[in-house]
């Protein structure tokens, strides 16, 4: 399940929203449903809010020796459609 997002609509207005909503919080929802559009707790409005994605960062692509240590096996090719194993 995607993990989302939310703010309150006044959440400069600290009478209207409530201590949750005015900072936002997260929320784990089904793709499938419809966005809240209510704090679950004080009634008040909020919007989603876009964050970024949490991406894996590659530096380097992997050495053979890297692959090796790693506990990969590393192949190599001889022929059409055969491999050996380095």
């Amino acid at each position: 399940m995607p993990l989302y997002e939310y703010i309150s609509v006044n959440a400069d207005d600290q009478q209207q929203s409530c201590r949750i909503c005015a900072r936002g919080f997260e929320l784990r929802r089904p793709v499938d449903r419809a966005p809240l559009e209510v704090c679950p707790l004080c009634k008040n409005p909020i919007k989603k809010v876009i964050s970024r994605v949490n991406t894996p960062k590659i530096t380097k692509p992997l050495s053979i020796s890297d692959a090796k240590k790693a506990g990969f096996t590393v192949l190599e090719k001889r022929d059409e459609g055969v491999y050996e194993k380095q």
